[in-house]
């Protein structure tokens, strides 16, 4: 799969498509593209040619034997499962108890007789649930590189893939795809650059937060996880993870608190002075308070003494400053 995405992400780099004759620009030789515009249409041309793939390994299911067989036999693989939400799931499995299947589900076949589930493993499992043992299905004899492929591009180009799960598939195929570069990675599946670096944000988040996020990826979008990713680098791990979990398993908390949960506590302001009580038995004499250098005497009691006061005040500061040059 390494030499499929470098072949790819090269030819990709490097194809230039018009309204009028977009199947020859998917066949031409490379040709730079300088301009946005040139950049744009090399990523449409990409993204043709990936769905040209899909329907090229499409074909290949024609050649394999429809019939029912026993879900008991059938495996998933991890990383071909789309997950759905618990409403698209619920709609789903209402359909499927009430109508006939209309794709089958994709087999590959095993050493031991059995079959890995290539496309379907939703299906299969809610057949599972009520109580039907066998499926309509095709066995094919593609690759399991193949496979692999179909499974990504098929999950990839589904409207209702969740960031996190395309931050999966992304991971998978970077990983095996002899260190791809993010930019490269864009060029091959036929999207910006700019979002498939948002949808790496996933990777900052510790790793307790991404088995939580597991369970409901659509949960938490790329947007949210940057700021998320960020708390997390910023020592906040502990409150990220707290969040991630309010998230999955509270209805009603949000992205948006999520994140508000985790950014940076204002530093308290340390205060700028002090106020000092005189009490004359019970009551509030005066009210003495010291600010940026100011000194203020606020009289409760006995206020035409201010004057007396004040005077009272310059003889002590000034008896103190006597004694200090004496010393």
């Amino acid at each position: 799969m390494a030499n499929w995405m470098k072949e790819q992400a090269t030819k990709a780099k490097n194809i230039q498509v018009t309204a009028e004759d977009q199947q020859r620009a998917l066949d031409a030789p490379p040709v730079q593209a300088r301009t946005a515009p040139g950049q744009l249409m090399q990523l449409q041309a990409t993204a043709e040619r990936q769905r040209k793939e899909i329907a090229d390994l499409k074909t290949v299911l024609d050649k394999g034997a429809r019939a029912k067989r026993p879900i008991a036999k059938m495996h998933e693989v991890p990383g071909r499962r789309r997950k759905l939400t618990a409403e698209q799931y619920a709609e789903l499995k209402a359909n499927l108890a009430q109508y006939p299947l209309v794709y089958p589900v994709v087999l590959e076949a095993r050493g031991d007789g059995e079959w890995n589930i290539n496309a379907g493993n939703n299906r299969v499992a809610i057949y599972g649930e009520l109580g039907i043992d066998e499926i309509d299905s095709i066995v094919s004899d593609m690759e399991p590189e193949q496979a692999e492929r179909l499974a990504f591009f098929s999950n990839l180009f589904a409207p209702s893939l969740s960031d996190y799960e395309k931050y999966c598939h992304f991971q998978r195929l970077q990983a095996t795809a002899d260190a791809l570069s993010q930019q490269e990675l864009a060029t091959a599946v036929g999207l910006s650059e700019s979002h498939v670096s948002k949808i790496f944000a996933f990777d900052g988040l510790p790793m307790d937060a991404k088995a939580i996020l597991e369970t409901r990826p659509e949960r938490l979008g790329a947007d949210a996880a940057a700021h998320l990713t960020r708390a997390h680098t910023e020592g906040r791990t502990k409150e990220v993870i707290e969040a991630v979990n309010r998230l999955v398993n509270e209805e009603r908390f949000t992205q948006k608190e999520a994140v508000a949960s985790v950014q940076a506590k204002p530093a308290k302001a340390t205060p700028t002075g002090q106020t000092l009580i005189v009490k004359q038995g019970k009551k509030n004499y005066c009210e003495i308070t010291a600010r940026n250098g100011i000194i203020g005497v606020r009289l409760k009691v006995d206020a035409e003494r201010a004057n007396e006061w004040a005077k009272e005040i310059q003889a002590l500061i000034e008896s103190k400053l006597t004694e200090k040059q004496v010393s």
